[in-house]
């Protein structure tokens, strides 16, 4: 089984592997995509991580299929904030969006609440406090118990915990920045602020969008179904350099 630990300092526990969706309903989908996520509640990774907008909401409904029958075992996370449609109003962390955002979550999950609720990238457009006020809401309401934020900088994160703080409105407890060994951390300022203010990191990410399993080489074409050889918009990642550290990393691995 896989070891359970806090997120952050708040009473919620959650598997030290988690399962990302950002490919089911893409590149693994269907009977494939429930699959996957059935074997790895079966291995003791019960924290899973998804987001309205991944595959425009076909993520979140191959995750509710997957886990009808076992809601009680699992640690659903979705996100809400990126461009649903190419509607102004489908998008972004407005109180408006965030209220309909999650009734449309909920009902794709299959679910009555959604463990971890988090505020997917920065809505510069929304003053925070309408986005915290909303979230907190959602908790009371029952429909959300913990909420979090994805993609936030240090400076962010402070800002939005004091504003909470002061408002006695609930309180994020987790985020998550793009983090791997091949990335490093974008914001070095994250970890020192997250340990200051108890809040949880769930890197994204971790394997470098599938790089570091080594099944991409130098001079050789991305294997057809992966997200490189499928995905042209992040084919950027792949380059020399990281496949290059990737054979230095490899005699380590393999060991």
């Amino acid at each position: 089984m896989v070891e359970l630990r806090r997120l952050g300092s708040s009473g919620l526990k959650v598997s030290a592997i988690g399962l990302g969706g950002n490919t089911f309903g893409g590149t693994v989908d269907g009977d494939e995509a429930v699959a996957v996520i059935r074997r790895a509640l079966d291995l003791g990774i019960t924290f899973v991580d998804t987001a309205d907008v991944y595959n425009v909401g076909r993520s979140e409904e191959l995750v509710g299929k997957a886990i009808a029958g076992r809601r009680g075992e699992v640690i659903v996370a979705t996100k809400v904030g990126m461009a649903m449609s190419d509607s102004p109003y489908a998008r972004g962390l407005s109180r408006r969006w965030i209220m309909r955002s999650i009734e449309d979550s909920l009902r794709r999950l299959g679910t009555d609440y959604v463990d971890l609720y988090q505020a997917h990238v920065p809505d510069d457009d929304t003053p925070l406090e309408e986005t915290l006020r909303a979230m907190d809401d959602l908790v009371r309401q029952g429909k959300v118990c913990y909420v979090g934020c994805s993609n936030y900088l240090a400076w962010q994160l402070a800002r939005a915990l004091g504003i909470g703080e002061r408002r006695g409105l609930a309180s994020w407890v987790s985020v998550q920045p793009r983090w791997n060994l091949l990335d490093g951390l974008q914001d070095p300022h994250l970890l020192p602020a997250c340990r200051a203010f108890g809040v949880g990191i769930i890197p994204y990410t971790p394997l470098a969008s599938g790089i570091l399993t080594g099944k991409y080489r130098r001079g050789v074409e991305p294997p057809a179904g992966t997200r490189m050889g499928d995905m042209a918009r992040i084919r950027d990642r792949l380059n020399d350099a990281k496949l290059a550290a990737v054979d230095r990393l490899r005699p380590w691995a393999e060991a």
